[in-house]
């Protein structure tokens, strides 16, 4: 094989209308795509814990208020957006899933390697600039690679397999506070700052490498064809409105911005309630406590995906939200080990929510499965706006108090809770994929000949012979 056929195998553009095998993939074909991309997964959860720990670096070394050390995350999550609705969208639609990843990882890496000169200038803003950046990025890898866990795969396991992959985003973020603990509040301010240089090298050569190796893999595109076939298999055939007209898709991005933005400002505050609660703490030990927190929401992912092959994931997404509320309130009025304590358990009941509202969010949604993912994960832009208004409560009242502000977010998103348990036009297209058998009985694709199932080939039989009849 010459070198113009190697890179023509390796194309990154996909035709959109046209069915491919994606739509009917079984359990074993699905395995080494969904691993590829539940590395991205773990990409972003270590950026993320990475940024709540900088949170609190940066409030010490270059002594800044919390509400303005914010502007981290409202540089990281007000960029989600712009990639989801904007330039990922695009090529995600134009090109496909292999190309969004690759572009993500570009992006990622870049705003990495401009964030070391920023650090070097001790330039905050600078480094908000380098920041967002990298939040375009991931964003860009968020707009492709939950729809793609979703829909990689029999429709019936779609929330398990994103529940299962977001575990991994869990990981990453225990393992970014252990290590800003440890490389971060250990050291002189001017070794800190050093040490934060040396991870985001890191990170950019990573990433990079991780593009390279999406541009080898052969992994399947799903098309929009595909997913107007699954939805039409499953009867959800919520597809046949006009995009504008997907309320359900736009009920699930606002519950996503009102969920997500508690979900941010109650782990970038983290440190800083710990420290004002418990005065004995350090910065150091608090993020160790950070880290823990961030290990029973990793947990509580794993434990909601096994739950959820017995109970339909709907119900355990209200169970679990509900729980969140109910223990974030008396966080807001209890001080000491107590109200650490419920941090915790509300960490690992926040741990299904996010993938659960994608999954659910898309059922349906066929053709503008692509299109309605990218407004989803906008939603994601919550964390740049409820983190900055409890940074200004905890500013005024302490971190305790401030707690009062994700509490009514996480009430605003229950609304999306109830509505898909209890509205049969929310409730009918979730329960008509958790029942369906694609990619489990007879339209499975022959693995090893390759071949098109019977249905597909019925299909086209039928396409055939309706030609020759309207052609006589």
């Amino acid at each position: 094989m010459g070198v113009k056929d190697f890179i023509a195998a390796r194309s990154i553009k996909t035709k959109d209308h046209a069915r491919t095998k994606a739509a009917e993939l079984t359990l074993r074909q699905s395995i080494y795509p969904i691993c590829l991309v539940t590395i991205l997964f773990f990409l972003w959860g270590f950026s993320y814990g990475l940024l709540d720990t900088l949170n609190k670096h940066f409030q010490n070394t270059l002594n800044i208020t919390k509400s303005r050390s914010a502007g981290l995350q409202a540089a990281y999550f007000g960029a989600y957006p712009l990639a989801s609705l904007g330039h990922a969208n695009w090529i995600l639609r134009h090109y496909g899933y292999r190309a969004t990843f690759m572009w993500g990882l570009f992006l990622y890496g870049l705003g990495a390697l401009i964030a070391i000169p920023c650090i070097k200038a001790h330039s905050f803003g600078g480094f908000c600039a380098a920041i967002a950046i990298v939040g375009s990025g991931l964003g860009s890898l968020e707009t492709a690679a939950n729809p793609y866990i979703t829909v990689c795969g029999p429709p019936k396991y779609s929330e398990i397999r994103i529940n299962i992959s977001q575990a991994f985003n869990g990981i990453g973020t225990v393992v970014a506070p252990v290590l800003g603990s440890y490389v971060f509040f250990k050291f002189d301010d001017k070794t800190a700052l050093e040490n934060v240089q040396w991870v985001y090298v890191a990170i950019a050569i990573f990433v990079f490498l991780l593009a390279l190796a999406f541009f080898f893999s052969r992994i399947p595109e799903i098309t929009d064809a595909d997913m107007e076939f699954q939805a039409n298999e499953t009867h959800a055939n919520a597809d046949d409105q006009p995009f504008w007209k997907q309320y359900r898709l736009f009920h699930a991005a606002a519950a996503q911005f009102c969920y997500t933005g508690a979900q941010i400002a109650i782990a970038s505050y983290f440190i800083n309630y710990v420290r004002d609660t418990q005065p004995w703490s350090t910065d150091s030990s608090a993020a160790q406590f950070l880290s823990g927190a961030q290990g029973a929401f990793a947990g509580g992912r794993f434990f909601g995906s096994f739950i959820m092959t017995f109970i339909r994931p709907r119900w355990v997404f209200l169970v679990f939200l509900v729980l969140c509320v109910v223990f974030i309130a008396p966080a807001a009025a209890t001080t000491g080990w107590t109200g650490m304590s419920l941090l915790y358990i509300v960490f690992f009941f926040e741990s299904i929510c996010f993938p659960t509202i994608v999954a659910l969010g898309m059922r349906g949604l066929g053709k503008h499965t692509k299109k309605g993912s990218g407004w989803i994960i906008a939603g994601v832009a919550g964390g740049a706006v409820v983190p900055p208004l409890t940074g200004v409560a905890a500013d005024a009242h302490g971190s305790q108090i401030a707690m009062v502000v994700p509490l009514a977010f996480f009430v605003a998103a229950l609304s999306y809770a109830f509505a898909v348990n209890f509205v049969p036009a929310y409730r009918d297209p979730a329960d008509a994929f958790s029942t369906t058998e694609v990619g489990l009985s007879n339209t499975r694709v022959d693995e090893e000949n390759g071949v098109m199932s019977e249905k597909m080939a019925a299909d086209e039989k039928l396409n055939e012979l309706e030609h020759v009849s309207h052609k006589n």
